[in-house]
């Protein structure tokens, strides 16, 4: 039995599970339905003409993983931004572990999907926003809806600011043999609020994972929000992370991924405008080697006018990795003034490493200003030559020249114990110590 039809035997027992005759028995059945017409995505589709999950999907997935997985906080601190204060919400193997994390309904509401999508308080809520701005006929996210039942759920109310950051933290124990999971992010921002989210899946050993996580992001008028994607995880794990943003009015969403582990990583992305003046920032820096691949998959659709929208994403590829960056740009008939901005550069250390980009502007409207670029390349011969000169030695003045390719989007970091955490891991991906002034 592969894997596909292993996840659709399994939907039935799994809707019992959690009661057929739920207020989502419907977006289910309709999720599964699709996932059924359209499989897992292949080659052939032409948003994944680089990616193939081929390999991937040979494992003996386990859709649902033992309820008893217990992890040490000592196990697992350094994963954590420990430097400051977090609310914490944390999944072990897919199953939320109360003593691991740390959430609030005092002013602001930090807690499951799980309760979201169960208790009648958030029916209304749920209603208005739950699988809203995911996109229904992509595969993957009509898989992670049918089978949604836990992860984070964020709603920060009008006119309120988060007082410390969110960590959502995904632990995988290994204790399967491979592990399928499937989280689902519900994050709502009110009216002039304000939330800084830190999001990172991590497995604690070198049994295969997949992930399959879909997150919905709805910045209401005026709101901002910072969101941080941590991806530096082990060879064997593979995450295909679905993110889709709703903008409105005035707001300002960031979303930061940094790529440096993991076997396969895929990055859906997708800003959607539903307001004026409003800005949309998308910021990426990989860093990868062996055989890893990255795809970044990128969507800004401007449907609204006197918008803006930056992406700048920074590669670096070695041994034999792949990368992947496929963004575009849409700008609608009725989205006049738009600035939108793209731009992806790429440093390739090996003659074996390869990366495929493909940056796209679709533009309807006459009154814009839009631009888009892409660079591929090797280090400076002539600045490594100028900085050994100088007594610098030839890996610190590699690595020197490396980060500063890349301090372009680790400046926009925020929050400064995160920012000195990737500047620690940059360093170890370049191979200098984690003591060298960078």
């Amino acid at each position: 039995m592969d894997l596909k039809e292993k996840l659709l035997s399994s939907f039935m027992a799994f809707e019992e599970r959690i009661d057929v005759h739920a207020e989502l028995h419907d977006v289910r059945t309709a999720a599964i339905k699709n996932f059924e017409n359209r499989g897992f995505p292949t080659k052939k589709d032409e948003a994944w003409k680089y990616t193939s999950l081929n390999a991937i999907l040979k494992n003996d997935f386990t859709v649902f993983s033992k309820q008893d997985n217990a992890v040490e906080f000592n196990h697992v601190k350094k994963y954590f931004l420990h430097e400051i204060d977090t609310y914490k919400v944390v999944f072990i193997d897919g199953v939320f572990s109360s003593h691991l994390s740390s959430t609030t309904h005092e002013g602001i509401d930090v807690c499951l999907m799980s309760s979201a999508l169960t208790k009648p308080k958030y029916k209304m809520v749920i209603d208005t926003y739950f699988n809203q701005i995911a996109n229904r006929d992509e595969s993957l996210t009509s898989l992670n809806t049918a089978f949604a039942i836990e992860g984070a759920y964020i709603n920060i109310p009008k006119s309120k600011v988060a007082d410390k950051p969110i960590e959502i933290m995904y632990f995988s124990t290994g204790n399967e043999a491979a592990l399928l999971v499937q989280p689902r992010n519900l994050v709502i921002v009110g009216e002039n609020s304000h939330v800084q989210i830190i999001e990172r899946h991590q497995s604690l050993n070198e049994n295969p994972v997949l992930t399959n996580s879909v997150t919905e992001i709805f910045a209401q008028k005026r709101a901002i929000v910072d969101y941080y994607k941590i991806q530096n995880d082990t060879l064997e794990a593979n995450l295909i992370d679905n993110t889709y943003v709703s903008q409105k009015q005035e707001s300002h969403v960031s979303v930061h991924t940094f790529s440096f582990g993991g076997n396969l990583t895929r990055n859906n992305l997708n800003f959607y405008h539903f307001g004026e003046h409003l800005t949309s920032t998308l910021n990426g820096i990989t860093i990868i080697g062996e055989k890893q691949h990255v795809d970044h998959y990128t969507l800004v659709k401007h449907s609204t006018p006197n918008c803006e929208s930056f992406q700048d994403y920074k590669g670096i590829y070695s041994d034999r990795s792949t990368g992947v960056f496929n963004g575009k740009v849409y700008v609608e008939k009725e989205a006049q003034k738009t600035n939108a901005f793209q731009k992806s550069n790429n440093i390739l250390l090996s003659d074996k490493a390869t990366i495929n980009a493909k940056p796209q502007l679709e533009i309807f409207a006459d009154d814009v200003k839009c631009s888009h670029g892409c660079t591929i390349g090797q280090l400076d011969e002539t600045a490594m030559f100028y900085m050994q000169q100088r007594g610098i030695p030839k890996k610190e003045a590699k690595a020197l020249l490396m980060y500063a390719f890349s301090n372009a989007v680790i400046e926009n970091i925020k929050i400064p114990e995160l920012k000195q955490r990737i500047t620690k891991i940059i360093a170890t991906k370049l191979g200098v110590k984690i003591g060298f002034d960078l």
